[in-house]
């Protein structure tokens, strides 16, 4: 029977088992499959995640040693945003109503895949595609200047990257949430967030070592020394696993093809075909914003809480590596040879910090289903919004800390202190916990509410990606201006963030609908009623 629904903020929800699409487009009948199989349909989000790890870990810092300035290098991340605006909710929307014979959802994961390997060797190989297009012909072991040949293929295949990750994403959760089945939209959540953390933990731990160019050394050049061929070597790892992954993943996920007769629910025409019009085919960006005003009661705050979440988030994801390179160790990627060895060792300390963020991010997220069961979904995240409003400050009180008993530019001190980086690592570690409850409480919270008001899963996954990428525009465009207005690096976008998620928390605790514990236990990992 269909759930009941008080509308509002504060009303409680209650979820039905529906799992229809838009516009009248009959959907498959919900799939009963099992755990293990469940488990790995959502193997390539590990994949997926592998060589998002690498980006965010490696990418920021290194597009400074080929030019691009502290203050510009946020701007670089700026296509990510803008194409999710646009990719993700239209792929999502477009996955909803795909007849292909191959399912719905599996035809966008396979191209987004191939175009991610692709973009992945732009990336890594753009140092070699550059001195090959008229760079300096100085081995890269005297030359320390600018290198714009390298840097623009550098920042095209970053874009490719952006827009081939956000093509994934969308069609990727729908699919977990397709195959949940009894298991639960929320269990199906907490696979794939387990397959994130596996991802970060392997991306991170290549992007932390240092040996890449020792294993493989021919990935060294003339344009191309330590530093670029350990990126190298950890994206062209990144590009085996996620082919592995991406293989597992369509072998195991079985999806019925819309327009199946054989599926539940199907609506037949007077010949016995299934009815549709051409109309319900043709999808353009515009139905997604006439979507909006059909969105299920409580999202609108769902989205809000997720922007200034997100909003929060996104200055330590862009700089983390960097932090740790700069204010912890005292590094500059432009400096002398002195100078760009410790940023080097201070980045790869921060992707030691992102590894054991996602260690506990793993380990939460077994736990978030539970907890979302004592103390509702909303306490959850608003506890997490706290935390990371703690932990940000934490960074810039680091980051003084660091600072104490240096006068002058904060690049002239070539060493780390043992205490400051102790605290730094913990603090990385500590931000697992909120992380965790991002990557999988608004999506689970979504997918329910959705549920209840039977709407298409890649549509509103669509939507929802939009309160993530608005705030990406915003930190894109003005973090690095604004920590360059105060020169002191990456403080002052730091603490702003801690003081939006103290924000957010606090817009969380009166704004977030209130799920009813026993239903979000229905579609916890205990099963079904």
């Amino acid at each position: 029977m269909p759930g009941r629904r008080r509308g509002g903020h504060g009303g409680e929800v209650e979820l039905s088992g529906s799992n229809g699409d838009d516009n009248g487009a009959a959907g498959p009948a919900p799939q009963q499959i099992s755990l293990v199989r469940l488990i790995f349909s959502c193997m390539v989000a590990g994949g997926v995640q592998y060589g998002w790890a690498l980006q965010l870990s490696l990418l920021t810092p290194y597009v400074q040693t080929l030019g691009l300035s502290h203050a510009l290098s946020s701007i670089m991340w700026l296509c990510g945003p803008v194409a999710g605006f646009v990719v993700q909710p239209c792929v999502g929307l477009w996955s909803d109503k795909c007849r292909s014979r191959f399912g719905r959802r599996r035809p966008f994961l396979f191209a987004g895949c191939t175009l991610i390997c692709v973009a992945v060797v732009v990336v890594g190989f753009s140092s070699d595609i550059g001195y090959a297009l008229g760079d300096t012909k100085e081995h890269c072991s005297v030359y320390h200047g600018p290198r714009w040949h390298a840097a623009i293929v550098y920042v095209l295949g970053f874009w490719l990257l952006d827009l081939s990750n956000n093509a994934v994403q969308g069609p990727a959760r729908a699919l977990m949430a397709d195959l949940s089945g009894t298991h639960g939209c929320n269990a199906a959540n907490a696979i794939f967030c387990s397959w994130m953390a596996i991802g970060n933990i392997l991306g991170y731990s290549s992007g932390s070592s240092g040996s890449w160019h020792k294993w493989f050394p021919f990935l060294l050049t003339r344009s191309c020394c330590e530093a670029c061929a350990n990126l190298k070597g950890a994206f062209l790892i990144a590009v085996v696993f996620l082919l592995i992954c991406l293989v597992v993943t369509l072998i195991v996920a079985k999806e019925v093809p819309l327009g199946d007769p054989a599926q539940s629910g199907a609506k037949l025409d007077s010949k016995g075909g299934q009815a549709h019009s051409q109309n319900e085919d043709r999808v353009s960006f515009i139905d997604i914003f006439k979507a909006f005003k059909n969105l299920p009661p409580g999202m609108p705050s769902v989205l809000l809480v997720t922007s200034l979440t997100w909003l929060s988030w996104f200055p330590f994801i862009l700089y983390d590596t960097d932090w740790m390179g700069r204010e912890v160790y005292h590094g500059n990627p432009s400096g002398t040879p002195a100078q760009i060895d410790a940023y080097d060792r201070g980045v790869r300390q921060g992707a030691v910090g992102l590894l054991l963020n996602s260690v506990v991010l793993m380990i939460t997220s077994l736990l978030i289903e539970p907890m979302c069961r004592k103390l509702t979904p909303r306490i959850v995240w608003v506890i997490s919004n706290m935390t990371m409003f703690a932990g940000m400050a934490g960074t810039s009180i680091i980051s003084t800390w660091s600072m104490k008993d240096f006068h002058g530019s904060i690049q002239s001190v070539i060493t780390a202190d043992g205490e400051v980086r102790a605290a730094a690592l913990a603090t990385f570690a500590a931000l697992g916990f909120p992380l965790a409850v991002l990557y999988s409480v608004p999506f689970a919270v979504t997918a329910q509410l959705v549920v209840n008001e039977g709407g298409g899963q890649g549509l509103c996954t669509g939507v929802l990606n939009i309160s993530v990428v608005v705030p990406q525009v915003i930190i894109a465009l003005g973090a690095g201006p604004w920590d360059s207005l105060f020169g002191k690096g990456n403080i002052p976008a730091f603490a702003l963030a801690s003081a939006i998620a103290f924000v957010a928390g606090v817009v969380g605790t009166f704004k977030l609908p209130r799920l009813s514990r026993k239903n979000f236990k229905s579609v916890g990992m205990a099963g079904g009623h």
